[in-house]
């Protein structure tokens, strides 16, 4: 298949600014309280189900901290140089360099998902087939959690970002209900949705979702 042409502007952007991404975003641990609970609690629902995806891991710190949750756990990004800061600071857990909309795992492989902050760099139009990536390769009973900004169908098309490096990808901040549509139209039930609204220097509101592929 023909890469999506939206993904040499993420993979370009992030090689870009990894080092500076690496430093400015928060640990988990710094995160709100509602984003630690949420990753707590994916972690406890994927936990005994088998190896887990954290797709777009970036340098691998949300990897990391499902690792010491007891989660099996590696990372994919297609930034190779996140990759490769990912691979130096946590040379205990895998990272690979990867695409999700065509991930080279196989069908019903993982137990679960994580899609944290990542897909909102997707149009629209490719949501579906990254949506049935996750329904490929998990396995019956398998767990997602997709995190990210939402908003009302904004799409933006940032210059600079992370130590004011120059940055060609876009963002597409879909309503939560158009994700859930989505996910549940490519198989995924989806059994808990969080809308948290802008605080503490947050300029968007963030939707959480979890969902599972049915037996």
């Amino acid at each position: 298949m023909t890469e999506p042409s939206h993904l040499a502007a993420v993979r370009e952007s992030y090689d870009t600014v990894a080092a500076d991404y690496a430093q400015l975003v928060k640990e988990p641990a710094e995160l709100d309280p509602v984003s630690r609970a949420m990753l707590a609690a994916f972690a406890e629902l994927v936990r005994p189900l088998g190896p887990v995806a954290d797709l777009g891991c970036g340098p691998g710190k949300v990897t990391a901290h499902l690792a010491a949750l007891g989660v099996p756990v590696f990372g994919v990004d297609v930034s190779p140089r996140m990759v490769e800061l990912a691979r130096a600071a946590y040379p205990e857990l895998r990272f690979t360099v990867g695409s999700m909309t065509a991930l080279e795992i196989g069908g019903g492989e993982l137990g679960g998902i994580l899609a944290y902050y990542t897909t909102h760099h997707t149009p629209p139009q490719w949501l579906p087939t990254v949506f049935a990536e996750f329904h490929r390769t998990l396995a019956p009973g398998g767990r997602l959690m997709l995190a990210g900004h939402v908003g009302n169908g904004e799409h933006l098309r940032p210059t600079r970002a992370y130590g004011d490096h120059p940055v060609s990808y876009e963002s597409h901040l879909l309503p939560p209900d158009r994700i859930a549509e989505l996910l549940q139209q490519a198989g995924l039930v989806v059994t808990t949705r969080v809308v948290q609204e802008p605080e503490g220097g947050a300029k968007r509101q963030a939707g959480t979702f979890l969902a599972y592929k049915p037996e």
